[in-house]
């Protein structure tokens, strides 16, 4: 079995491969201070809630780890170690990934960007611009030929929420759902309205201008696919969103793992 790991700014998600089938999957909030002993207890807790991997965790035969958070990423290295006793490949610059990086500097790209780069072209095997929801929401550009072109990062929704409650003293804490209408009638809507579909225009506003960038370069239309935990909520609203791909990260970890497996 294979467990996936992507740790994320604010959560971190588990996936439990048995061969090519994902069997579990979990969230859990990413706390750079856990110890690798805080960490397998919990992730042993998980599995057996759901009934799975009662013989322990070193059934697992294999790990691989994408992580944002420096400070936690030996942390759940160490954790393989000691509670699968499996070996861990943790993706990086050097990993082979089958994509070949166009960035500057390839060492600056964050892992989870390559990773959700090389699963979505492995679905959709043509020119791409990935968008990940998460505490930050990035872009990711792929082209025709399965090259990492660049893309952008900005705030996520939820820290653009925040920043606004946090410093406007009369504004409140509002819930991040869609109002009644565009035209807010109190406050709260008023808020709702600019997060969503001000969030929304952006993204769509991004896309296009990366679209007609790709178009004058190579003259092709790239698909646009959406994923991370706040995806559902703008690819909803989204003119430029085609497809919604909830488990895209675990899947390329799953990808690039096999890819890897025969170098341990």
């Amino acid at each position: 079995m294979l467990l996936a790991i992507d740790v994320g700014n604010t959560q971190s998600v588990l996936g439990l491969y048995q061969n090519q089938e994902l069997i579990g999957e979990w969230r859990v909030s990413t706390q750079p201070h856990r110890t690798a002993d805080e960490m397998g207890t919990l992730i042993h807790s998980l599995f057996r809630h759901r009934a799975l991997l009662k013989e322990g965790l070193k059934v697992i035969d294999g790990a691989i780890l994408s992580s944002v958070v420096p400070s936690i990423t030996q942390t759940f290295r160490q954790m393989v170690k000691l509670y699968c006793d499996a070996p861990c490949l943790t993706v990086g610059a050097d990993t082979d990934t089958g994509m070949p990086i166009l960035y500057d500097n390839p060492k600056e790209v964050g892992a989870d960007r390559i990773v959700n780069a090389v699963s979505a072209y492995h679905q959709w095997p043509q020119a791409l611009i990935v968008i990940d929801f998460g505490t930050a929401t990035t872009f990711d550009v792929v082209s025709q030929q399965g090259e990492y072109l660049g893309g952008a990062i900005f705030p996520g929704i939820g820290i653009s929420s925040e920043a606004l409650f946090m410093n406007a003293a009369r504004l409140p804490r509002v819930e991040l759902s869609p109002p009644p209408s565009v035209i807010g009638k109190n406050t709260v809507h008023s808020i709702q309205s600019g997060l969503i579909y001000g969030y929304v225009a952006m993204v769509d506003g991004i896309a296009q201008r990366m679209k007609q960038e790709l178009k004058q370069s190579s003259q092709v239309e790239p698909l646009v696919i959406a994923t991370g935990g706040l995806a559902p909520l703008i690819f909803e609203h989204s003119a430029q969103i085609n497809h919604l791909a909830p488990r895209l990260t675990l899947e390329g970890l799953r990808l690039i793992y096999e890819r890897n497996q025969n170098k341990f």
